[in-house]
């Protein structure tokens, strides 16, 4: 076979794989507290032979690079850090068949073990390495502080991967994202002199129907989430004040400018109606979305790979936010690619199956080998 063609069958080290799958699962790794999953993957990456470097995010916490001696071209990138654990006494691996369960399972620690494995392959044979990296990166799920340290270094790459779960889709394309906090003000009552002019709930809610109708008439391809609603635990009072957080994602050609200034002006149109309103309204997180084009030498390598393969061609755009739009605002183009469906992620019953991850991690060695050979 040529060596253009190499595929990855006895490459990749499926029961390696899914013993590192493991470990990484039991390991509970919530955003802001990774400390115990980067030294075991510090330590797993360097007896595996690679040059692995710790580049600090903050104190104690750091992303983990493996970077080759000659100009970047590709970074497969993945985040290490979870969201709180729906139940604590049962986050854990679990295994049924072939569908792996387990907090991280599908966001993202089936991706991340995939590209392990797939740069640990790339990197044991034989001659030098290809012009790819590996990054895995902390704080996705919060702060994107990970992603922002990394794009802001001198560490420099033009495409990225990331493993988000795609279900082995590739998504060229990512949604924008808004995150808005809503804060109404009112004046602490005893509940029998309630006024529904001063209620701060009263208030929220109607300005959240007034945004529910906005996206029902005028963005209906917007996708909006009330994250959080709750008021100060005040008895048998009126509370004084009523917090709201709203998530909002949107089509990637979607103007976030446009969105911003419309809410903005809702928030604006229901103080007039209502005099007795306080409060504030604040984007907490603006992130555009994007789509590139299908084409170009990273696009074009994913679409030979898939045809060899047998695999549909099926590009998407990916629904929810990550750090492809800090990597995309910062000038790199990313793709997300990756084992389990995002209907899986965040959920008490996170989920992947084994042979996805697999078939991953010989999708990222078959594109990382490819770019190999061209240079060569």
């Amino acid at each position: 076979m040529e060596a253009n063609k190499l595929t990855s069958l006895n490459i990749i080290d499926t029961d390696r794989l899914k013993k590192l799958l493991r470990k990484m699962i039991d390991i509970y790794s919530p955003s802001g507290k990774e400390e115990e999953i980067l030294e075991y993957l510090y330590g797993y990456l360097s007896r595996q032979g690679l040059p692995v470097q710790k580049q600090k995010v903050d104190e104690g916490r750091y992303n983990l690079l493996v970077v080759p001696e000659r100009e970047v071209q590709l970074s497969l990138v993945g985040h290490l850090d979870t969201v709180i654990a729906y139940d604590l006494d049962n986050y854990g691996f679990r295994e049924e068949g072939d569908l792996i369960s387990g907090l991280g399972a599908a966001d993202m620690k089936g991706g991340c073990a995939a590209m392990i494995e797939a740069f640990t392959a790339l990197w044991n044979r034989q001659g030098s390495p290809p012009p790819v990296a590996l990054a895995l990166v902390v704080g996705e799920e919060e702060e994107g502080d990970g992603a922002r340290v990394l794009a802001s270094s001198e560490f420099e790459f033009g495409w990225a991967i990331i493993g988000e779960p795609t279900n082995l889709k590739p998504c060229p394309s990512s949604y924008g994202y808004l995150e808005i906090q809503i804060t109404t003000k009112g004046k602490r009552l005893h509940a029998s002199l309630a006024n529904r002019r001063q209620n701060p709930i009263q208030a929220m809610l109607k300005l959240i129907m007034r945004i529910a109708g906005y996206v029902e008439k005028r963005r209906p391809k917007l996708v909006y989430n009330i994250r959080d609603l709750y008021t100060s635990q005040a008895g048998f009072f009126v509370p004084d004040h009523c917090e709201a957080w709203i998530d909002m994602h949107m089509p990637p050609d979607s103007s976030i400018g446009e969105i911003v200034t419309e809410v903005e002006e809702l928030f604006e149109a229901e103080r007039k109606e209502n005099p007795l309103l306080d409060g504030m309204i604040r984007f907490l997180t603006i992130d555009a979305g994007y789509e590139l084009p299908e084409k170009g030498p990273i696009i074009e390598r994913l679409k030979a790979i898939y045809h060899e393969r047998s695999m549909a061609w099926q590009p998407e755009s990916f629904l929810s936010h990550s750090d492809a739009n800090r990597l995309w605002a910062s000038g790199i183009r990313p793709i997300l690619l990756g084992p389990g469906q995002l209907e899986k992620a965040h959920s008490h019953d996170e989920a992947v199956f084994f042979r996805e991850v697999a078939e991953a991690a010989e999708i990222y060695f078959a594109i990382g080998h490819a770019m190999g050979e061209d240079i060569r």
